[in-house]
């Protein structure tokens, strides 16, 4: 169902107030707020790990990136099908228990590889131990983040919105949103300030300190919403009921076994015939495979697939892009500066949101927000040929910030619309399958830093992030346009273009 501007629903409708007591709504940001703060200091924090490590290669770096998007991209589906089979209690202690767990093991790992520097020269399979504990357990930190971004981001905030008022949907999506812009814009800050001014030492054993004890008040937090929405459980108690084998699931898989008892010779050639069509049926119902079937069935899936293409490029503020700036004789502290103005624009574009969604619908800030994105990308493709190096780098990075804004509208749009419109059964499935597809291709980025690793060529990296850029803009209008059957109102075009022309 799709949404229907705010404009034309009555002022009262609009003001109505929540059926539970708004203050659990801060208790969800805050959980969350403290769920994303420890992911992002490690996101940070753990390429810096890596190349003090080993000070002469990037290859541990890249080794994690490759380990950590690998692994979202191929559990993604199968961690989705978990979260909606598993009930709301059991999902929230999984995940928080293994997320913060994970982390505290990956950063006490790297402060005994920072406080025995040795161990690398006197004892290579315990430092190569040590390197894979730290992939594992950044790895499985990653997992239990993503279910835990599947189960308040896709179910939690579906479910407390349904019976209030439209805006409510808009608006929490917009405050999830932005609390995960400023843990990304102020982690990585304070993170910086730690390694700077005390040691990497204290950095990373600061992050295992914040998961031990952050564990038990997200927990709190978490529960007392659960505890006090009561369609949270009565959700989670469907979700049981839904797991449970109907009476006709029973009564097949009876005759299913009673039959297989009284297969006479006869009946062996049918079955040698079908063989193909029940191995096919059997690979169906692996997680893997049914979670993407699901996904490929929703009437959402070009605005999935858009939303996920944007996540191959190197027009971002990520570690290919720094490189190249750094190459280009740009100082840390300007890319640093450059990511937080890009970061400020992101929070923004959460409050921008809302405004332009009940005035414009969800399916048409979409289109607008990934268009104006590829506008803002195109100054980026023109840097190309600016003569001076620092100019063009300048150019590039003014390019860059200015397209969060409409990327991260776009984001928000795409969500809803997932939101929305996939059933409550698929809901945590999509997600998860969505997650990984965005892992694919973040790591298909990393794979065509290494094919073209030479700064000189990097924009070869830019005019290729564009295209895809193009091709996801692309999708989504016809997406636009197979719901709409148009793609702007042209006929209130016209009387404007009289307006104009009446008054030259």
């Amino acid at each position: 169902m799709l949404n229907k501007p705010l404009i034309s629903e009555p002022q009262e409708q609009q003001r109505q107030p929540l059926s539970f007591p708004p203050s659990l709504l801060n208790y969800l940001y805050v959980g969350h707020f403290l769920a994303r703060w420890g992911a992002r200091m490690w996101e940070f924090s753990v390429g810096l790990y890596m190349i003090n490590v080993w000070p002469d290669s990037l290859a541990l770096a890249a080794a994690y990136g490759v380990v950590e998007s690998a692994s979202t991209a191929l559990v993604g589906p199968v961690v989705g099908r978990l979260v909606d089979k598993f009930t709301y209690i059991k999902v929230l202690r999984l995940w928080l228990l293994s997320q913060n767990f994970s982390f505290m093991i990956a950063g006490g790992t790297v402060v005994a590889l920072l406080l025995y520097e040795d161990v690398k020269s006197e004892n290579f399979i315990v430092f190569l131990s040590f390197i894979l504990l730290i992939n594992i357990s950044g790895a499985v930190g990653g997992l239990s983040t993503l279910a835990g971004t599947i189960l308040v981001e896709r179910e939690w905030v579906v479910v407390i919105s349904e019976g209030q008022h439209p805006g409510v949907l808009t608006k929490m999506n917009a405050t999830i949103r932005r609390i995960d812009l400023v843990c990304k814009l102020f982690a990585p800050v304070v993170s910086g300030f730690i390694i700077s001014f005390v040691s990497l030492t204290a950095s990373a054993l600061t992050l295992a300190i914040w998961n031990i004890l952050s564990v038990c008040l997200q927990y709190w937090l978490l529960m007392s919403v659960y505890n006090g929405i009561p369609a949270l459980s009565e959700s989670s108690q469907k979700r049981v009921y839904r797991s449970l084998p109907t009476d006709s699931e029973r009564s097949s898989l009876t005759d299913e076994s009673r039959n297989s008892h009284y297969l006479g010779d006869n009946d062996l050639e049918p079955l040698d015939h079908g063989w193909m069509r029940k191995v096919i049926e059997r690979i169906s119902r692996i997680s893997y495979f049914s979670a993407w079937k699901v996904y490929l069935e929703q009437d959402v899936v070009l605005p999935g697939i858009a939303l996920a293409l944007l996540y191959f490029t190197v027009l971002s503020f990520g570690t290919l892009m720094t490189a190249a700036l750094v190459w280009q004789g740009i100082p840390a502290y300007i890319i640093g500066i450059a990511r937080g103005i890009s970061a400020t624009i992101g929070i923004l574009a959460t409050f921008l949101y809302p405004v332009l969604e009940s005035q414009l619908s969800t399916l048409r800030t979409g289109l607008w927000s990934i268009w104006s994105q590829w506008t803002c990308l195109v100054v980026c493709v023109a840097s190309i040929w600016v003569p001076n190096k620092l100019g063009a780098a300048y150019l590039l990075m003014g390019g860059v910030a200015l397209s969060r804004l409409g990327l991260w509208m776009f984001d928000l749009a795409v969500i809803q619309q997932m939101q929305d419109q996939v059933p409550e059964s698929d809901r945590c499935v999509v997600g998860g399958v969505q997650n990984s597809l965005q892992s694919v291709l973040d790591l298909t980025t990393y794979v065509m830093g290494i094919i073209i690793s030479n700064p000189r060529d990097f924009w070869k990296l830019i005019i290729l992030s564009l295209l895809v850029v193009t091709l996801a803009a692309v999708l989504y209008s016809i997406h636009i346009y197979r719901v709409r059957k148009h793609l702007f109102h042209f006929e209130k075009l016209y009387p404007l273009v009289r307006i104009v022309f009446r008054s030259t």
